[in-house]
């Protein structure tokens, strides 16, 4: 450690040089004083603030390092990722320059066409984009979003490939292979069916998605409603909504095939039948609103009568008659609510609604028993209710009778 000289008010001394900094003082060689005995020593000056902070200084010095090799590095460094309007980002190996583009359509095409073939997706992917971008209108653009399409379903990016198929069908509807775009779309809508999960960001699988599969047979429905995929996407949308077990939705998708389709024997066929078992399923989850058993029953009745040649006609009988006995089951249910709060003629009522919906069915035995049971009870019962109001009307005749004469002129008419 070095001892560098200081003055203070008693003279001088030699002070230690960490002190000597952090008190903001430097030693100034260009000024000696001459007047003053003893040792030749010179004045002291205010240091600046660089030097009376030392590990400030350091840092400071690291940092401007630092950011002067970044700044070098990137002058020297080629950009591999380049970003181009309207086809995003793209990365370009080192040398490789533009070597995959060309300056007409139909070479470019081809040079997208080949990349696919090859498995080079992201290079076809680029080249596709690169068509679609530079010439919109030439004959090519529509091969080209259609190779777009296929890109990203063969990197599994099926979400992405749906909208671009969909880009395809709607910038340019008369492609030849419009069809099998439409069968793409389906068939990628039935993976999504199948549980297969969507895409956070497009390719982090997030979580599987009954609502957003049925926008996707929607759509594939709305391009082709009358070709052979569009029935089969309608009733898929019951489908997916018959697993999100929203069966009201169900049925109202089943429904619209059936109304849609009624010319088409087959899909009329599966859209009655499947609505009636969409109302079977909600009946057995409710106990006193037998009204969905009912519609249920409806449903299966009118496909009967319809389609009497249809294979799934006993079935149907079958399930109209347990629905049967479920409705016995709710009324029964309902008549014990109301014996339980002591309106017995209440339960009279639907204990015998029992014996008339299902009067073979396990239920129909204990609504007889119960009838048996409660008959005397609503019979005291109603004679109770009889005496009180017999006895309310004789209060009013007493107090009418007794009221003063202008009271009850004013009564009058």
């Amino acid at each position: 450690m070095r001892l560098l000289p200081a003055r203070n008010c008693f003279g001088w001394r030699l002070v230690p040089e960490v002190d000597f900094l952090q008190r903001g003082y430097r030693v100034d060689c260009s000024r000696v004083p001459s007047r003053r005995p003893g040792p030749r020593v010179p004045p002291l000056t205010p240091a600046p603030a660089y030097l009376a902070s030392e590990p400030v200084s350091r840092f400071s010095a690291r940092l401007l390092l630092v950011v002067t090799c970044l700044w070098v590095g990137v002058m020297n460094c080629p950009a591999p990722l380049i970003y181009r309007p309207g086809e995003g980002w793209t990365y370009e190996a080192v040398g490789a320059g533009a070597a995959w583009q060309r300056k007409r359509a139909k070479d470019q095409l081809a040079v997208a066409q080949e990349a696919f073939d090859a498995g080079q997706y992201r290079l076809a992917l680029k080249a596709a984009k690169h068509t679609t971008k530079t010439w919109p209108l030439s004959d090519s653009s529509g091969r080209a979003q259609y190779l777009i399409g296929r890109c990203y379903e063969a990197r599994k990016m099926d979400e992405r490939a749906f909208k671009e198929y969909q880009k395809a069908l709607t910038k340019y509807p008369k492609l030849e292979n419009y069809s099998e775009i439409q069968q793409r779309q389906f068939e990628i809508a039935n993976r999504y069916l199948g549980g297969q999960w969507f895409k956070l960001w497009g390719y982090i699988p997030f979580f599987p998605s009954m609502d957003r599969t049925a926008k996707l047979f929607d759509q594939v429905n709305k391009n082709g409603p009358y070709s052979e995929i569009g029935p089969k996407a309608l009733m898929n949308i019951g489908a997916a909504r018959e697993k999100q077990k929203d069966y009201r939705l169900a049925v109202r998708a089943y429904e619209r095939a059936a109304d849609k389709y009624y010319d088409r024997p087959k899909v009329g066929a599966d859209a009655m039948y499947s609505a009636g078992i969409a109302w079977n399923r909600l009946a057995r989850r409710a106990e006193y609103d037998q009204s969905i058993a009912g519609n249920a029953i409806n449903f299966l009745n009118d496909f009967k009568a319809l389609y009497p040649d249809d294979q799934r006609t006993d079935e149907a009988t079958k399930i109209i008659a347990s629905l049967k006995t479920e409705q016995a089951r709710g009324a029964l249910k309902t008549a014990e609510f109301y014996e339980k709060y002591k309106r017995y003629q209440g339960a009279l009522v639907y204990y015998n609604e029992v014996l008339v919906k299902d009067p073979k069915s396990i239920f129909a035995a204990q609504a007889r028993e119960r009838i048996e049971a409660l008959k005397p009870k609503a019979q005291k019962q109603v004679s109770r209710w009889a005496q009180n109001d017999a006895r309310m009307l004789e209060r009013e005749r007493i107090n009418a009778t007794n009221a003063p004469a202008g009271k009850t002129s004013k009564k009058a008419p």
